[in-house]
């Protein structure tokens, strides 16, 4: 940490950069070929028919179609066309920049009090999917970790990560509860957090400018909104990270993996596994971290390894290129749309 203190931003930055493509470049070029061959790899994927194809289209449309209802029940008067394309553009932000989903909650909340929304309410729907997003990514792993003992399977870093999630979940639902309970508790959390969140943003070289204010400013807000509608929350994210699922498990049947191979329950734990992984702020976008973990995943469980590596590629081709090519063409976009007023306030009763 002193060595890193003597650095300024600029340096700081070109060293976290420098970093992520020495990492990229080792996976790709060194790493993922001792897993399988890329001429083997070409080969299975030269094998897809249109129907498959089609099928992968269909998959990748229907997981990009997901995207904007919880935004849309975060935040009332939002409609599905804008927040297609704030979610798009956020998403692709976040893929590209080195500060990931920060790059991509801030580019949210513009885009969002551009075309007129109140700070507040925007601020609510930010906080509220995030936290939504996060409580989802903590369960998958658990409920994964479920389906297999109930096959009688063992995976130890899914063990892991599922033992890991359940104590953060605790304590995060257990938190977030007293913190709405009342404004003095959510006072208290909030300098809590603080504390804990400059300690570790000082590892990762990152500044936190927020206050334990802000926990009580959240919370006369959420209560609003989640007494109406945490449950459409609920099932809205739920839906929009599961067609994620679908679109690898689309990906892992049109290669030829048979589920005599792979179940639809073993291609659900890697997919938990790596969602875990994926959220490291190690590379933009998990790149390199992603496709390792979920080709060793997949040929953990079963999966011939040119097999795994093809569904792992185009898994991930198909859950980056497209956002990011609608996510650059909604960035460059965005001030041509023009919502009009919101409907209502989410603190409204």
């Amino acid at each position: 940490m002193a060595l890193f203190s003597r650095f300024g931003k600029n340096e700081k930055r070109l060293l976290g950069g420098t970093a992520s493509v020495l990492v990229i470049g080792a996976v790709f070029v060194f790493v993922l070929p001792r897993i399988a061959d890329y001429r083997d790899v070409w080969d299975v994927v030269k094998e897809l028919g249109w129907e498959e194809w089609l099928f992968l289209i269909g998959a990748t449309v229907l997981n990009i179609a997901t995207f904007p209802p919880s935004w849309m029940v975060a935040l009332p008067g939002l409609r599905y066309r804008e927040a297609l394309a704030m979610t798009q553009a956020s998403t692709a932000l976040s893929m590209i920049s080195p500060a990931g989903a920060a790059v991509g909650l801030g580019a949210s909340y513009g885009m969002l009090r551009s075309w007129g929304f109140d700070g507040r309410p925007v601020g609510l729907a930010v906080a509220v999917t995030g936290i939504w997003n996060q409580l989802a990514n903590l369960t998958f792993p658990i409920v994964a970790l479920a389906l297999l003992t109930g096959e009688d399977q063992d995976h130890p870093a899914l063990r892991t990560a599922a033992l890991v999630g359940v104590g953060i979940l605790v304590v995060s639902l257990t938190a977030f509860a007293l913190a709405l309970s009342s404004a003095a508790r959510a006072r208290r959390i909030g300098d809590l957090a603080v504390r804990l969140a400059r300690r570790v943003g000082r590892l990762f070289r990152k500044d936190v400018r927020w206050s334990g204010e802000g926990l009580v400013s959240f919370r006369s807000g959420a209560l609003g909104l989640l007494r109406r509608r945490w449950h459409v929350l609920t099932i809205a994210t739920l839906v929009g990270h599961l067609t994620v699922f679908v679109l690898l498990l689309a990906c892992v049947r049109a290669v030829g993996v048979a589920s005599s191979e792979i179940t639809w329950i073993e291609a659900f734990a890697a997919w938990s596994l790596v969602r875990i992984l994926g959220a490291l702020p190690l590379t933009p976008g998990g790149i390199g971290i992603v496709e390792l973990g979920l080709s060793g995943a997949l040929v953990a469980f079963g999966a011939p390894n040119a097999d795994a590596v093809a569904a792992t590629l185009l898994y991930r081709a198909l859950t980056v290129l497209p956002t990011l090519g609608l996510g650059m063409l909604a960035a460059a976009t965005w001030r041509t749309h023009h919502p009009g007023q919101p409907l209502e306030s989410p603190g409204d009763p």
